[in-house]
């Protein structure tokens, strides 16, 4: 499915600004044995290096934007870029104040409309949203003090470009959160470009010569698409420091 499609973008404006409520109403189960927090993974995925000031950040494969607001609520900065302009656009509407409709899927030919609005406490004016490439991110972007890069490694056609870049985007003493539940798939990425291996030798084979290792966890996620349907994963999210 194409990341500009309406059904995409409604089933990730309600991954990431749905209530729990919201996004297990109507599910022919009882929801309490879901892992816990699943259904908060864009605001988990941001306290996982801890929850200090964050200085300038990064949120790369922002998608609808929820990342980047929870972190403007510590962050001086933040720059949230997605390929997706639909995505981008959306990020951008809520930021300028506007409460943006939404559908939510009982079945996928019946619907009804949800809001989504600005984060409470989030700051609006911190933050920045453009479309662009992670793996060919524009030359005069700086460098920050972290870089979030959630479900984004194994969406990308050529994933090493995107790391040979991450020396030269965080500061010294740094974080970088990578955070991917390693669903490699041809479609998206030739095979000559996926790991022969394990994704976390993957990363430290592309990263250890700049980065150590502090800390790596599985968070899950789930994504709602009906309520018949649901994406239940977990991403495989590591904490990586600049030297």
């Amino acid at each position: 499915m194409s990341y500009e499609s309406d059904v995409l973008r409604d089933w990730y404006l309600l991954f990431h600004y749905g209530s729990p409520d919201e996004i297990t109403a109507g599910l022919g189960f009882d929801v309490a044995g879901l892992p816990a927090r699943c259904l908060e993974f864009p605001v988990t995925t941001t306290e996982v290096a801890g929850d200090g000031p964050a200085g300038r950040v990064l949120d790369l494969g922002c998608a609808v934007g929820r990342s980047s607001f929870e972190f403007s609520k510590r962050a001086e900065a933040v720059v949230g870029i997605d390929f997706s302009q639909s995505f981008v656009d959306a990020a951008e509407a809520i930021r300028s104040g506007k409460s943006l409709s939404y559908r939510r899927y009982g079945e996928m030919h019946l619907s009804e409309m949800l809001t989504a609005t600005l984060p409470e406490g989030a700051h609006a004016d911190r933050i920045q949203f453009e479309q662009g490439d992670a793996m060919d991110l524009r030359a005069d972007l700086g460098s920050f003090d972290l870089v979030h890069a959630a479900n984004l490694l194994c969406r990308l056609p050529e994933p090493f470009r995107f790391m040979n870049r991450l020396p030269a985007l965080v500061n010294s003493g740094g974080y970088l959160i990578m955070a991917t539940p390693a669903t490699w798939m041809d479609q998206y990425t030739p095979r000559e470009n996926q790991p022969e291996g394990l994704t976390l030798d993957y990363l430290k084979h592309h990263l250890d010569a700049d980065f150590e290792m502090i800390s790596v966890e599985e968070v899950p996620f789930l994504i709602r698409e009906h309520q018949r349907k649901l994406q239940l994963s977990t991403s495989q999210t590591s904490v990586w420091q600049r030297k």
